[in-house]
């Protein structure tokens, strides 16, 4: 049995629980979170001990644990995680400075121990199969990739604006479908209902002749999840809610057979197979460093108004 802990059991923290308890070959072993009414009446609900210090928890011979707290205590619950000998899954982004990413990605290298990356749509079914469309090049060369990620403000959300919550999603989504990095970024943006920005029109660009268009916002009244990949030979229209994939040429529209499944859940089994069998994760230290680093620009290039190189 791999044994796992989760730090943080707010709304994506619960799930984490919630599947890896579920999960054969695992045993949930603790969580831990510094609301203590929270954490026990979890523990009692899933069987497992709870802890309001995650030092304790380390204690219980802990192989993995996913770190699912405010972006800010990433750094730290990540590195005390590494140095306890654990692999570690942390939700994106993968810190809140590239200086800290850094910290992390070299104390993963040092401790022999995975550093995952959740960046969930890599998961998503719809995602995996036009991935494997775009590889296939029945889309052609494709050049434009752009994406809508709108949908109404969660006020949980108050340590970052709406291009590191929801935005790096995309972000990373379009670099992982070029398999490229991105080169340039700019973006146009404003601070209306929330400290941060709360609504983005992100541009980017990779090796001159590849673009990515991310909308994102907080303002729109209802969640809208989807892709466009225009190649010179058709075009794919995705929507990760629903987990589709139209793509459309000349003569046909094809609808792509996906058999739908929790992308979280997902995740969580490629982190457990990797420590299980020796790979290297889909989304690594990275990867996740260059999501961050391209909202971080995408951040500066709308406050100083200006094109900025990645």
């Amino acid at each position: 049995m791999i044994r796992v802990g989760v730090i943080g059991t707010g709304a994506m923290g619960q799930n984490h629980v919630r599947i890896y308890s579920e999960m054969e070959g695992v045993e949930l072993a603790g969580i831990s979170d510094v609301d203590q009414k929270r954490v026990e009446a979890m523990a009692v609900q899933f069987n497992t001990k709870g802890f309001t210090d995650y030092n304790e928890m380390f204690a219980e011979g802990l192989d993995a644990v996913s770190v699912v707290v405010p972006t800010k205590l990433h750094k730290q619950v990540v590195l005390d995680a590494l140095e306890a000998g654990l692999n570690v899954l942390v939700e994106k982004p993968i810190a809140d400075t590239l200086e800290n990413a850094d910290l992390m990605i070299e104390a993963a290298k040092k401790a022999g121990k995975i550093l995952m990356v959740g960046h969930i749509e890599r998961f998503n079914p719809a995602v995996i199969k036009l991935k494997e469309l775009i590889d296939s090049e029945i889309l052609g060369k494709v050049v434009s990739i752009s994406t809508r990620r709108v949908g109404p403000y969660n006020p949980r959300i108050r340590d970052v604006g709406v291009i590191l919550d929801i935005g790096v999603h995309d972000i990373d989504i379009i670099s992982y479908l070029y398999g490229r990095r991105v080169n340039h970024v700019y973006a146009v943006a404003g601070a209306d209902i929330h400290s941060f920005e709360d609504h983005a029109s992100i541009i980017l660009r990779m090796d001159h002749e590849f673009a990515g268009v991310v909308e994102t916002n907080w303002l729109t009244p209802h969640k809208i999840r989807k892709l466009t990949a225009i190649g010179i030979k058709g075009v794919a229209y995705l929507d990760y809610i629903d987990q589709t994939v139209e793509i459309h040429d000349n003569g046909w529209i094809q609808k792509a057979k996906i058999e739908e499944s929790e992308p979280l859940k997902n995740e969580l089994e490629h982190f457990i197979d990797c420590f299980a069998t020796g790979k290297a994760p889909k989304t690594c230290g990275e990867d996740g460093k260059h999501a961050l680093e391209v909202a971080m620009a995408a951040i500066r290039s709308y406050e100083e108004e200006r094109l900025i190189e990645v």
